[in-house]
């Protein structure tokens, strides 16, 4: 059966990957029979309704699935493919409360044009009253129009079969987030990259960077057993009494919160062994001040290190100790969360990581890569100069992974000032421009 998704005209790059990503979770065959970035709509093939519900609930980045009953170019075509359509299925609505809709894309129809188009499908026979307030069947009229011409250059008529999680919005909204920072995600792009990594119930996930918890917490949301972690202990303890937690327990999710810690992805406590259905996790990008990891500055581990004791107790086991880092270099970084990836994963679980890019680059920015992770989905939230890609990562099975090795090998990399670290960073105040052309000496 053929269906009309109606996307949001927003995040143009993630509506396609996050019903794929939706479908494969549920097993479900997805076929696209026609998708354009530039419209809110989007033609799909799917088994049946329940199909349909599966994958249009969870999520974000649409409005509704719809049965699709007709298209075509003008009224005339579309009336035409209604009644090839769907006349055997009548019947089944003739008794039933109903309304009509109309949505126009870039055009507007006023009352009278609207209840003209819409007395223009009295051929179907429904004889059902007309309930404006939760009727048993809506129908809509979609119109898509180019900018600036009434007419429209493609219409459909489809049956309302369920609407998506979009509404949840206005809950997660950070503007009523009890505790946040200023690097906390936004809860639309949240919740989207939950889908993408496929959370759902019986599924546990981690953020290696959680800060507040905006991931985790949209993890929970769709079911999944979220914990996280992070290097800067002030996020995890949190300030004036609130901290993740309270996040947790302002949505009524705390039994979905395993816990946060203090630890660096780098040095994880974690057990060594492949538990996780899901890594997701937006690393920082270094700007504002360089990237750090634990360790000395001057690379060397000495065996009989001197011991500071303050009260009788050793210093690095005092609650207030703050441990020494080192610059981290951001492509470093990259790799290391993919090799977590490869270590934690389980057959088929998924990675979300968000990387910065610079728009005006010549070439396509390398893609950090493992053996045992295949991309899925690449997605781009663009800005002014720059934008920031969303990857999603595969984790395959051991016996389809062709070499084994670590995604880094473990030698020094060049540099030990933020911008010789972290190549971003260095365009990013030079404002993203070409380096200047030497100057040739005189002769």
């Amino acid at each position: 059966m053929d269906y009309l998704v109606r996307f949001v005209q927003l995040h143009e790059s993630f509506r396609k990957a996050e019903l794929e990503a939706l479908a494969d979770l549920y097993g479900i065959n997805l076929d696209f029979l026609h998708y354009d970035p530039y419209t809110p709509h989007c033609v799909i093939r799917l088994p049946d309704e329940n199909a349909a519900r599966k994958i249009a609930g969870p999520s974000i980045l649409s409005k509704g699935i719809y049965e699709l009953w007709g298209s075509g170019s003008t009224y005339a075509e579309l009336h035409q493919d209604v009644k090839r359509r769907t006349s055997n299925l009548w019947h089944l609505y003739r008794s039933s409360s109903f309304k009509f809709e109309i949505q126009a894309y870039q055009a507007k129809r006023s009352l009278a044009e609207q209840d003209s188009l819409i007395q223009s499908f009295r051929y179907t026979g429904f004889e059902g009253p007309i309930r404006m307030t939760d009727p048993e069947q809506t129908f809509c009229i979609f119109e898509e129009c180019q900018w600036g011409v009434k007419e429209p250059n493609q219409v459909y008529l489809g049956r309302l079969v369920t609407g998506s999680s979009r509404p949840i919005l206005d809950t997660y909204t950070l503007k009523k987030r009890k505790y946040l920072s200023t690097t906390s995600m936004d809860s639309e792009l949240a919740l989207v990259t939950a889908n993408l990594t496929q959370a759902a119930p019986g599924k546990l996930f981690y953020d290696p960077f959680a800060g507040t918890g905006s991931f985790p917490i949209a993890c929970a949301h769709f079911g999944a057993i979220a914990m996280g972690s992070d290097i800067d202990g002030r996020a995890v303890r949190g300030k004036n009494g609130l901290n993740t937690l309270t996040n947790f327990q302002q949505y009524n999710l705390v039994d979905r919160y395993l816990d946060s810690f203090i630890a660096d992805l780098t040095h994880t406590p974690l057990r060594t062994a492949r538990i996780l259905d899901g890594i997701i996790c937006d690393p920082p990008y270094g700007v504002r001040e360089g990237l750090k990891v634990l360790g000395s500055k001057d690379g060397v581990k000495k065996k009989k290190k001197e011991i500071h004791w303050i009260d009788g107790k050793a210093a690095h086991l005092q609650d207030h100790y703050i441990p020494p880092k080192k610059p981290y270099g951001f492509a470093a970084m990259l790799l290391d969360i993919l090799e977590c990836a490869a270590v934690y994963l389980v057959d088929g679980g998924r990675l979300s990581l968000w990387m910065p890019t610079a728009n005006d680059e010549e070439v396509e920015l390398e893609m950090p890569m493992h053996p045992c992770l295949e991309i899925v989905s690449v997605c781009v939230q663009a800005f002014n100069k720059w934008s920031r890609r969303l990857l999603t990562y595969r984790r395959l099975r051991d016996e389809d992974v062709k070499e084994f090795r670590p995604a880094r090998q473990a030698k020094q990399e060049e540099g030990s000032t933020a911008n010789e670290l972290n190549s971003f960073r260095k365009r990013y105040f030079e404002g993203f421009k070409d380096p200047p052309l030497p100057i040739e000496k005189e002769m």
